[in-house]
C-alpha cells in the first residue's frame, strides 16, 4: 500500500477504517474500534492516514470486540494520548469479489432486464441483508445485487419488490 498522506500517489479518497478510542497502558498503545471486518488493515507496516499525519502499524490484537494498537513512533502514554479521537483511514482494497459501500453510492440502478430503477444514495445496515436505498426511496436488498459495472449496479429483484 502507498503512504494515505500528501504524496503518496493515491487518486481515491481514503475511506475510514476505525477511530482510536483511547490509550491502553503505558506503552504508547491505543484501543481501536474498527469499522471494516478486513482485519488486514491491521497487519503489522500497514500505513493508515489520519488528520495527524500517517500511523505505521507495528502490532494489532484482539481485545474485547476492539483491537489494542501499537503504531510506530508511539511508544509512550502520552503519545497515546494525543491519537485519542483520531479517525484512521486507508486505500480503497481492490477485491473484484466484494462490493464496497463507495463503490455503490451513486451508481445507476438497473434490472437484468436493463429497466432503470434509481440511483444508490446510501447503503443502509440491515441484520438481514446491507440494503441500497435508491433516490426515489424504495430499499433493495444488497443479496439481488448480481453485478457491478462501473457507475452502474444490476439487480435481479423478485416481482413485487419495486412497486410502491
Amino acid at each position: 500500500m502507498t503512504p494515505a498522506g500528501d504524496g503518496g500517489g493515491r487518486t481515491a479518497p481514503l475511506l475510514e477504517i476505525g477511530r482510536v478510542t483511547r490509550a491502553h497502558g503505558l506503552r504508547g498503545e491505543v484501543v481501536v474500534d474498527l469499522t471494516t471486518d478486513r482485519l488486514e488493515r491491521l497487519a503489522p507496516g500497514t500505513i493508515l492516514g489520519s488528520d495527524a499525519g500517517d500511523l505505521t502499524v507495528a502490532a494489532a490484537r484482539p481485545h474485547q470486540r476492539r483491537w489494542i494498537v501499537a503504531f510506530e513512533g508511539h511508544s509512550s502514554r502520552d503519545d497515546a494520548d494525543r491519537l485519542r479521537g483520531l479517525v484512521l483511514r486507508a486505500e480503497a482494497l481492490d477485491d473484484p469479489h466484494e462490493l464496497w459501500v463507495h463503490d455503490l453510492v451513486g451508481s445507476e440502478v438497473i434490472t437484468v432486464g436493463g429497466d432503470v430503477v434509481g440511483r444508490c444514495v446510501a447503503v443502509v445496515a440491515n441484520p438481514a441483508s446491507d440494503l441500497l436505498e435508491l433516490d426515489g426511496g424504495a430499499l433493495v436488498p444488497v443479496a439481488f445485487v448480481v453485478e457491478r459495472r462501473p457507475g452502474q449496479v444490476v439487480i435481479d429483484p423478485p416481482e413485487g419488490l419495486l412497486e410502491p
